[in-house]
Order: structure tokens, then sequence, then C-alpha cells
């Protein structure tokens, strides 16, 4: 992968903070002439620098109240990517993570209501074939959304 310069950080800084911010806005910040930045953010995207944008909708607003961690445990561990193909198939799970610790796999999920998730876990997920066991971890609050800390130094 090609280094990054500070430069790019203050970019990635400046971005990660305000994704809809014009370019004109972050040349002016750094510095450089728009087209500089146009090349450095496209640069960014090639390298795998940065992954994604878009905007964040929130599942509250679209009737989704309950946010739920649950880990999954597997009769053995070669049966995750068939899981995962699975999982994939439910839209409320927006998150899948291969783990270690008492888990094999945790996921994160959006449910309407209890008897929603109720029926995300029993009659979904805990049917999927590898499928051991699940344990449910509520979410009451989210206290922290953050990206990780660019360091312009």
């Amino acid at each position: 992968m090609d280094k990054i310069d500070s430069l790019d950080k203050r970019i990635l800084e400046i971005i990660s903070q305000n994704a809809r911010i014009p370019f004109k806005d972050v040349a002016a910040e750094c510095g450089v002439s728009r087209a500089a930045i146009h090349q450095r953010v496209q640069h960014l995207f090639d390298m795998g620098v940065i992954v994604g944008s878009g905007y964040h909708v929130s599942p509250k607003s679209l009737g989704y109240n309950t946010c739920t961690y649950v880990g999954i445990k597997l009769e053995k561990g070669s049966m995750y990517k068939n899981v995962v193909a699975q999982l994939m198939k439910i839209p409320e799970i927006v998150e899948c993570h291969f783990t270690t610790g008492p888990y094999t796999m945790m996921v994160k999920l959006f449910a309407r209501d209890n008897e929603h998730l109720m029926e995300l876990l029993n009659n979904q997920m805990q049917e999927i074939p590898g499928v051991t066991s699940t344990e449910t971890l509520i979410s009451l609050d989210q206290s922290i959304k953050k990206e990780i800390p660019i360091s312009v130094k």
C-alpha cells in the first residue's frame, strides 16, 4: 500500500468530520488547489483507505427501535462461511464478525420490537444449520460513535 502523507491525513480528518464538505473548502483549509484535493481523494479511494461514502439512515426513523448484538456459537468454526451466507438473507442484520472468545461470531441487528426480535432469533437465526446457540445483548443507548482518529503529525 502506498504511503499516506500529512496532506492525505489532513484531508481525511476534514472529510471524516463532514463528508458533504465541498472540495473547494477542503482545498482552502489545506492550502492547495481543488484539483489536488479531488486527485488525492480519488487516490485514497483507489488505495482502499476510504472504503465508502453515503448517508446514514437512523433505524429508529424507520421503526426499528431495538438495537441488538447476538453472540452465535457454531458446531464448527469451519461452518462460518455457510452461516454468513444464510445471515446475509436477513435484512435486519447490519454487521457480522468472526470472533474469538465465547462466540464463534457476533452480529448486530435492528428489530422493530421484542416480538420481532424473538421472531428473528427463534425462526430465522437459530434455524440455520450449524448454529448451536445464541446469546442476545440489547443495546439501551449508543453513547459513542466515531471514526478512528487520524494523526496529522
